[in-house]
């Protein structure tokens, strides 16, 4: 790097470096950063970091929205990423803007940013496709679909059932205190390992498995007894990708709107709100700090448009005399 005045790519690459070596963000958030700034800081990232100012910036940010129809989250996530190496080479002396005083600058609104309207059917198992999906999961009860069972009946992230050991189970509870996490190495190919502690602080739990599936924990055990992780195939642990495809393959199967495991897990949210668990219940159940975060982003309607109907046809005020 030429110390002096190196390029944004440069003083990006030591920033986000410099954090993984500290401790300060995972590897896969190295990796995210690198993407985010691979997509939007093609030609811009080759000039030199003396010669923009903050008009540039402010400038630059705002036409990735129209350029990329960014999210507000997406857009968000850029902003991080360019706040980051900015405060890295202010602190460096490299610029004299305020990096702050320039993101309450940047001009925008909601009505600027890409809309992404997501229906019921594709954030959630409805009632009926949850019967048989279930169905067939007890049915076929071999390894994999008994992990995806496990995230059916306990909210549990498809990451966190991937790590799991034998020593994790008590009972009808297991402990949840690590997860998988990807990152690339230096080949550039991703590599998927098990992080020791989860994706959250909140995350760290006690998972309960409902009275009638207390079956599950002994059927899952059995599948490698003998191995540190108990989602083992061939000698080694089955990653979250298998998993993902081998639901895909599942929803095929059975005509079901493919759904990714994480829909599993907003299907489960949804359940025990509509079913009026207590709200202590529920976050610890879900790894969450605030139950108006499993309230806005994991509670949807899973029933059917003729179950809707039924619904509303029993109110008194809409029936005729």
């Amino acid at each position: 790097m030429e110390a002096e005045n190196p390029t944004i790519r440069e003083v990006f690459k030591e920033w986000n470096d410099r954090r993984l070596e500290l401790k300060k963000i995972s590897n896969a958030t190295h990796l995210r950063n690198t993407q985010i700034f691979n997509r939007h800081y093609q030609e811009f990232g080759d000039r030199r970091i003396k010669s923009i100012d903050a008009d540039n910036i402010e400038e630059f940010l705002e036409q990735q929205i129209p350029r990329y129809d960014l999210t507000a989250k997406a857009f968000s996530n850029l902003k991080t990423v360019t706040r980051g190496f900015l405060k890295r080479a202010k602190k460096r002396k490299l610029i004299t803007f305020n990096v702050e005083e320039l993101f309450q600058e940047i001009d925008t609104s909601e009505t600027d940013f890409k809309k992404v309207i997501k229906e019921d059917y594709e954030e959630v198992f409805s009632e009926e496709e949850m019967t048989t999906i279930i169905g067939y999961l007890e049915n076929s009860p071999d390894m994999m679909n008994l992990g995806i069972l496990l995230m059916f009946v306990t909210g549990a992230r498809i990451g966190e059932v991937v790590s799991l050991k034998h020593d994790d189970f008590n009972g009808n509870n297991f402990k949840i205190r690590r997860t998988e996490t990807r990152f690339t190495d230096e080949n550039g190919k991703y590599v998927h390992v098990v992080k020791e502690f989860p994706k959250s602080q909140a995350g760290v739990r006690t998972a309960i498995i409902p009275k009638d599936y207390e079956w599950l924990v002994k059927a899952i055990k059995l599948q490698n007894p003998f191995c540190e992780y108990i989602f083992v195939k061939d000698g080694k642990r089955i990653s979250t990708q298998a998993m993902r495809m081998r639901l895909k393959r599942i929803c095929q199967k059975l005509d079901i709107y493919h759904k990714s495991p994480h829909k599993i897990r907003k299907t489960y949210g949804s359940i025990l709100l509509d079913n009026h668990i207590d709200n202590k219940l529920i976050m610890e159940q879900m790894g969450h700090t605030d139950i108006l975060c499993t309230e806005e982003h994991y509670h949807r309607n899973r029933k059917s448009v003729d179950q809707k109907s039924l619904i509303l046809s029993s109110i008194p005020e809409f029936k005729t005399n």
